[in-house]
């Protein structure tokens, strides 16, 4: 059995969803709130992170362990999503970084932590500061994110890939807060509205964070 240890306000958790559904892999899905992981979970990852992957008995913590696990485990040549020569993979991978670090640290961490972990945490307001901090980064990565989207069909060109999948799984968070401002970055509208008409999306547009609704057009493939 392939079991994912998950949430849906988890962007990396998102990450590892998508990589299993265009690997057209079977898995179960379990849910823990990761600001209040159970003991079996902590026994599993005592980092005390999400995802963890369990396969036939075996715990892979880590998202990119996880993703690199999986593309080469279940590689072919029809979706390899670290895919092309050496200096696409480079690109692939740089990207994923940016998606995975960056843009978690400055954008992710500001908004979904302020609005969603600390009021189950704790039941406080967010910081103002903080989220005003989160929605300026923000618009600086969805104006990198529209400059790539100019001259490539797909993040790291002409195919999807990781890079795609590290990009949605953290946009996706912020645009079920109804946070991400799509008018006015037209070359990510479009980028975002074919990933969202891809299969392997279709799970993640179903998510529900309990106690908080998601923007109207979160699910709405034409935005």
């Amino acid at each position: 059995m392939v079991l994912l240890i998950h949430h849906p306000v988890s962007s990396f958790s998102r990450k590892v969803r998508l990589l299993l559904g265009e690997k057209r892999i079977l898995f179960v899905l379990k849910e823990e709130e990761p600001w209040n992981l159970s003991t079996e979970a902590l026994r599993l990852n005592p980092a005390g992170e999400l995802p963890i992957f369990v396969y036939d008995g075996n715990v892979i913590t880590g998202n990119n362990a996880i993703c690199e696990f999986l593309d080469e485990a279940y590689k072919s040549k029809e979706i390899s999503l670290i895919n092309g020569d050496y200096k696409h993979r480079a690109e692939i991978r740089r990207i994923t970084e940016w998606f995975d670090n960056k843009f978690y640290r400055e954008v992710y961490r500001n908004i979904v932590s302020e609005k969603v972990f600390k009021r189950f945490m704790s039941g406080i307001a967010p910081d103002s500061r903080i989220l005003k901090s989160g929605y300026n980064n923000l618009n600086f990565h969805l104006e990198y994110l529209d400059w790539l989207c100019e001259s490539r069909n797909f993040l790291a060109g002409d195919e999807f890939s990781l890079a795609d999948i590290s990009a949605a799984a953290q946009l996706s968070v912020i645009d079920y807060l109804g946070d991400v401002p799509w008018e006015s970055y037209k070359n990510a509208k479009i980028w975002y509205s074919k990933i969202k008409s891809r299969p392997s999306f279709k799970e993640i547009l179903k998510d529900n964070i309990k106690g908080i609704l998601p923007s109207k057009h979160y699910s709405n493939l034409d935005f």
